[in-house]
């Protein structure tokens, strides 16, 4: 199960990575790539499916296609402003929601009108209007390339500037996407919805059946699927490009296709990029998801009430471990990096025996190097990961940020995306109390051992008391907790911020400068990257020809594949499972509480209202990755037929390398899910919005 978690992880623990893959696509494996919607590709959907996507096609899709700023993906499913997408995508928004008292989570939910449907606190819903190239401009401004301080400042001061003016032209959410390492830069305009309404949500024993020990196998008979609606002036939205739902379950061989926003890949990575992966940053987040995993285990363990505070927390943990132990087992074959080193050797031996790409070669020392002083940094970050610092270091920087020109502002407080970062900053979901000592706490001491109890800046934050202590003096005494606090702080400014007596903003304003200095690091050691790996690009498109799709950069890309099962273990996977196989694999592990189907369920077949040959999971070829999570999949027609939630073990090493000789992503079958609202959940007027 591909969380939003596993998403975002992979933005946290890394340089931002640059974006190109080293192959072309006459050279893609099956049906390898993630297309941008731009430069779809149409001649190999032509030789190997026969299909030809029209212009119309992909416009639907594209505006039909959402991103879910928690990380990950859905689609408008309905005229009213219905969207589709996973129940654990969903559940950062029902944990938000939810109370002692109503546990939508666990219970599920369902809105029995219009006027019974929730708010999301601060969900951002975004959709892709436009897509702009603006790489001229950005190389122009960049007047110090051998320079990497000077030329990252340039390149961030220009796309500042593009954002900001595209914002105030027209409105839209404006973003500079690099891609191809560099060698080209997009801005991509979106729509922006921001109030957000809770429809439908199954239990999560439907939702997550087979808990941890079906997680990312298959067969699968997950309902991993939640329905929420935007709204505009306070009215559902009237959305002019949804997609249809297909009446007709998918069958082995069919063409499908898969529209989301994958999180992060590296498959431009080096050998030495991987190794680096492999033997350094993903030992060190694994390392930190056990941490953080025992930790809410024994958190939720003291009381009905603390277990379901920290569910979703400890649910995303425990799905991120899963699928980094997976990815680090595929780098850890030793025929993953020697097939790769085959690959390197031989471009860089073509380019060394060419006299104009010979002097590019060094591109490649460049990036060795650089993991090397990569990995120095991982244990360095200050960026604690506890909701209060952050609210408190972010509107702390915001107050600083705001003092400069536009161009010369960190990314994530330029005024083109200010709209977004308030929205986050001033979120009515509730903090409690007793999380927030217990995350800010083990954080606080997990930076004292990084960095030894002598290190100046852990002195200063401990003066002389343990973690413990000032994580409860912190959260027993800040009023960051409050949204009106927090937007208070904001609007009146620096001065406010400066002589706030809130000792979350005090320790804000300690880590403040040795953030910014880790950060200048990250970002030199980034551009450096950017343009070796820009050099990797020429290099590779001179030897192997143009290429295909970019590295995936939680942008929306589109994916094509097969319904298809596969051999694993001697035996035949068929590519399709229904809902008597869901009843058949409860009876199987009966006694294991994750194999308890819900009680709707089951009263649902006593009754006999379900028809249990209806197909409720498939699996397929396309090639996703975190981040997918929450896609649509449709049929040749552009016709809804399923809804990414997972890809199985084998298909882990996607960040690196894509195969589809066991690699397969899985669907909840959009039959399924119709099948499930009217014959379980009673919600045939809900049932019968899809698709209309």
């Amino acid at each position: 199960m591909r969380s939003r978690l596993f998403a975002t992880l992979s933005l946290a623990f890394t340089v931002m990575a640059p974006t190109f893959l080293n192959s072309s696509v006459s050279h893609v494996r099956g049906d390898e790539g993630m297309y941008l919607f731009n430069d779809l590709p149409r001649e190999v959907l032509k030789e190997r499916y026969d299909f030809e996507p029209s212009q119309q096609w992909a416009h639907d899709l594209q505006l039909s296609s959402v991103r879910f700023n928690s990380g990950g993906s859905g689609s408008f499913v309905s005229s009213n402003g219905l969207v589709l997408t996973n129940h654990h995508v969903a559940s950062d928004t029902l944990q938000k929601i939810s109370s002692k008292e109503q546990n939508l989570i666990e219970d599920g939910f369902l809105a029995e009108s219009i006027d019974d449907e929730i708010k999301a606190p601060d969900l951002e819903l975004n959709v892709l209007i436009e897509i702009v190239d603006v790489t001229e401009r950005v190389e122009k401004a960049v007047t110090t390339p051998d320079d990497a301080e000077a030329a990252a400042k340039q390149r961030q001061a220009e796309f500042n500037a593009i954002e900001s003016q595209s914002f105030d032209a027209t409105g839209l959410r404006s973003d500079v996407v690099t891609l191809f390492g560099g060698a080209r830069y997009h801005l991509y305009r979106y729509k922006k919805y921001t109030d957000v309404r809770l429809v439908w949500a199954p239990e999560t024993a439907a939702a997550f059946f087979g808990g941890d020990a079906d997680n990312f196998e298959y067969p699968r008979y997950n309902l991993d699927a939640t329905l929420m609606r935007v709204y505009e002036d306070g009215e559902p939205a009237k959305i002019d490009h949804f997609l249809r739902w297909s009446p007709t379950p998918v069958a082995a061989g069919d063409l499908v296709f898969v529209s989301g926003h994958p999180g992060r890949t590296q498959r431009i990575f080096t050998v030495e990029a991987l190794e680096y992966l492999r033997d350094h940053r993903l030992p060190f987040v694994l390392d930190f998801l056990r941490r953080k995993e025992i930790l809410f285990q024994q958190y939720r363990l003291e009381s009905e009430e603390a277990a379901r505070r920290g569910r979703d927390e400890l649910f995303g943990l425990q799905n991120a471990r899963k699928a980094y132990t997976g990815m680090l087992a595929g780098l850890q074959d030793p025929q993953t990096i020697a097939g790769r080193r085959e690959q390197q050797d031989r471009l860089t031996a073509e380019a060394s025996a060419n006299p104009d790409l010979k002097p590019l070669v060094k591109a490649w020392d460049e990036i060795a190097e650089i993991q090397s002083e990569k990995a120095e940094q991982l244990p360095r970050s200050v960026s604690l990961r506890s909701d209060v610092f952050q609210y408190a270091l972010s509107i702390l920087l915001l107050a600083q940020e705001d003092q400069k020109p536009n161009a010369d502002r960190l990314a994530e407080y330029s005024d083109a995306g200010r709209d977004s970062l308030l929205t986050r900053l001033t979120s009515t979901a509730p903090l409690y109390d007793d999380v927030q000592r217990v995350k800010l706490a083990d954080e606080i001491a997990l930076l004292l051992e990084h960095r030894g109890m002598s290190d100046p800046l852990v002195v200063e934050i401990l003066a002389g008391r343990s973690p413990h202590e000032v994580a409860a003096e912190i959260i027993d005494g800040t009023r960051l907790d409050d949204s009106e606090t927090r937007r208070e702080l904001i609007e009146g400014g620096l001065d406010a911020v400066l002589s706030s007596d809130d000792p979350a903003i005090k320790l804000a304003r300690i880590i403040e400068p040795e953030y910014r200095r880790l950060r200048s690091i990250d970002d030199q050691l980034s551009e450096r990257e950017k343009q070796a790996y820009a050099e990797v690009a020429r290099v590779t498109t001179a030897v192997e020809g143009t290429t295909g799709y970019p590295d995936a950069t939680f942008t929306l890309r589109l994916a094509f594949g097969a319904v298809k099962g596969y051999r694993e273990n001697g035996s035949d996977i068929e590519p399709t499972t229904d809902f008597a196989g869901a009843f058949q694999h409860a009876a199987e592990h009966a006694g294991q509480e994750d194999f308890d189907l819900p009680a709707s369920w089951m009263e649902a077949k006593e009754e006999n209202k379900i028809d249990l040959s209806t197909q409720l999971n498939f699996v397929c070829t396309a090639d996703i990755i975190g981040g997918n999570s929450g896609s649509p999949v449709v049929n040749r027609d552009g016709a809804l037929v399923g809804l990414i939630f997972d890809g199985n073990i084998q298909s882990l090493t996607s960040d690196y390398l894509y195969t589809d000789q066991q690699a397969r992503a899985v669907s909840v079958s959009g039959v399924g899910i119709q099948e499930a609202l009217r014959a379980i959940y009673n919600a045939k007027d809900l049932a019968d919005q899809l698709g209309r």
